[in-house]
């Protein structure tokens, strides 16, 4: 246990803590490639350091923006391969912004049909409701 708190790296559960994301999401990224597998000490616990804590806050930022798994995996490549430009993560960002549009466009709809739906319903303890009506129609 000389590796505990040794100042040499971060156990799994302190990369968590430090990010506020859950053990079973950090082991999933891991498994998926998006996080590097950490090196391990002599006993065997994994031993991650800022950089992980840097790529993970990268990760689940992105992912509170939106960006799907892929998304990330693309914008990732890029930086672990040095080729990242400005110009390339603006093209890639503005597709993702389009698609976010879009979706804010979707729920305006259906928001403006259930508000709608649910103004016709008199909230009576009836057999007859509109709101039913308006999924079966």
């Amino acid at each position: 246990m000389a590796d505990h708190g040794s100042g040499k790296g971060l156990q799994r559960a302190e990369l968590a803590r430090r990010t506020g994301c859950n053990l079973e999401t950090i082991r999933y990224y891991e498994k998926i490639g998006m996080m590097p597998a950490p090196p391990r000490t002599a006993s065997g616990y994994r031993v991650y350091d800022e950089r992980h804590v840097a790529r993970l806050r990268f990760i689940l930022r992105g992912r509170e923006l939106g960006f799907s798994i892929e998304e990330l995996r693309g914008l990732l490549a890029l930086v672990d391969g040095g080729t990242q430009t400005c110009s390339e993560v603006k093209e890639r960002t503005e597709r993702h912004l389009a698609e976010v549009r879009t979706k804010i466009a979707d729920l305006k709809r259906i928001e403006k049909v259930l508000a709608t739906t649910a103004a016709q319903c008199s909230g009576e303890q009836v057999p007859e409701c509109p709101v039913l009506e308006a999924l079966s129609g």
